[in-house]
């Protein structure tokens, strides 16, 4: 769980991908709307991405990708992130964040 908790911890905005996953692409693509750069974690990618995977499931309680965290909070997935940005409130949150 270390290393999921060190990303976490090291990064303002962080997003827990797969490459495959349409969710996960939407989300990203979000984020590159609003003109923000997130840290992504790819874990089909990674060596250990299935451990990450489960340790991050441990972490959040979430067993899917994509996670967004922003600072250290998780926000949710893409559904979670999309209502947050309708609703204006994620542009808060990456402004109070300083990401914006």
């Amino acid at each position: 769980m270390d290393k999921v908790v060190n990303l976490i911890k090291s990064h303002k905005l962080i997003i827990f991908s797969k490459t495959f996953c349409p969710y996960c692409v939407s989300v990203k693509s979000l984020f590159e709307q609003i003109g923000v750069k997130p840290f992504v974690v790819e874990l089909d990618r990674e060596s250990d991405g299935a451990e990450m995977q489960a340790n991050l499931a441990k972490h959040s309680g979430m067993r899917t990708v994509p996670q967004v965290f922003i600072n250290e909070k998780l926000i949710g997935g893409c559904d979670d992130t999309t209502k947050l940005h309708k609703s204006g409130k994620l542009v808060q949150l990456l402004k109070e964040a300083g990401l914006l």
